[in-house]
């Protein structure tokens, strides 16, 4: 048993690492989508996702959820909501790479975390610890910092935040899974999406039958540069602690903030290295918190079984351990699924990465 339980977490951290790393490699696959435009490449994302959810739903027979989900009128009006918030979210983020924001994308995810914690104490009435004030404190005068090395506010980074943030707000009220929930949010944004697509074509700016075969077939893999990263990621939730997964969260901006220095040549200035060097030691403070939290709250729980008379120590993937850990939700960018929420407003971020 013990070798199965690490097999299978072996199997969960494989899966970790390749979800976090598409989304953090995806700013390469964007810019091959050109000459289409964001607005267009949008469109065909919503489209091929549904398209190929649709399909994988049907080869395992799981269809029973859409039907309660119709009888639920508060839930599908909190679906529709989540896919609007989403649709914001995906279209900034492939304007920003196409039009060489890449770094200040990242940071839009890097900053996350914060804001969702943010977030629950305006909304939802939570209270911080010192270490988490800090952290947000730390945060908002990076924000400042770096508002005065761009001449501007971050408005793509704020953007992503907030719109990732709120997504995780409202997905915390709605219950389905990873590709349940893709495919409830993309069936909605369908009929929109297509008609776009149709009024572009015949208004002559389609790039889908105009660029040959390749960028056609490259606009339908956004379905499943989507669907992919989202299917490791329930593969690895369901195999290692959640405080793992907070951690791993990090791997996406951390990659997509490289290629946009390395790769992309974007400039980093050292108003900006400082603005990120803040960003960078806040979420530091909320990481080491949420881990020494979680910790003193599993010591406690085997405390409590131990004087019970049980003796039994709480597992690695014990909600003892995981109960209060740092997380970004995305998106990554690329899913709409349900994410470790950040510590302590648990809003279940989901991972709707770039």
């Amino acid at each position: 048993m013990v070798g199965s339980s690490r097999s299978e977490q072996r199997i969960g951290l494989l899966n970790g690492f390749a979800a976090y790393g598409m989304w953090g490699l995806v700013p390469l696959f964007w810019p091959l989508l050109k000459p289409a435009g964001a607005g267009e490449i949008l469109a065909h994302r919503m489209v091929w996702s549904l398209a190929f959810v649709a399909v994988a739903l049907l080869v395992v027979r799981r269809w029973a959820w859409a039907g309660e989900l119709l009888r639920q009128p508060r839930k599908l009006g909190l679906i529709t909501v989540a896919a609007a918030v989403i649709t914001v979210n995906w279209g900034v983020y492939i304007w920003a790479v196409n039009s060489g924001h890449v770094v200040e994308a990242s940071l839009g995810y890097f900053i996350n975390p914060l804001v969702t914690i943010a977030m629950g104490v305006l909304l939802l009435k939570e209270r911080l610890r010192p270490a988490q004030w800090a952290a947000v404190g730390t945060g908002f005068a990076a924000v400042l910092v770096l508002t005065i090395g761009y001449g501007r506010p971050p408005w793509i980074s704020l953007c992503l935040a907030f719109s990732f943030a709120t997504y995780g707000l409202v997905k915390k009220k709605v219950n389905l899974g990873g590709v349940e929930s893709l495919a409830a949010e993309t069936a909605i944004q369908f009929l929109p999406a297509l008609g776009y697509l149709l009024w572009l074509g015949a208004h002559g700016d389609s790039t889908l039958t105009t660029e040959g075969v390749g960028h056609g077939a490259l606009l339908a893999a956004t379905g499943v540069v989507t669907a992919i990263p989202l299917v490791c990621f329930g593969a690895a939730a369901i195999r290692v602690p959640l405080s793992t997964l907070g951690l791993l969260q990090y791997l996406a901006p951390v990659f997509q903030f490289l290629l946009g220095i390395l790769y992309f040549g974007e400039a980093m200035p050292p108003e900006r290295w400082a603005g990120f060097a803040l960003v960078w030691l806040a979420l530091t403070l909320l990481t080491w918190d949420a881990l020494r939290t979680a910790h003193r709250t599993a010591r406690a729980l085997r405390a409590r079984l131990d004087e019970a008379g049980t003796g039994v120590p709480a597992e690695k993937g014990d909600g003892a351990r995981d109960s209060d850990i740092v997380a970004c939700g995305g998106p990554s960018p690329d899913s709409a699924s349900a994410q470790p929420a950040a510590a302590p407003a648990q809003l279940d971020a989901p991972t709707g990465k770039p």
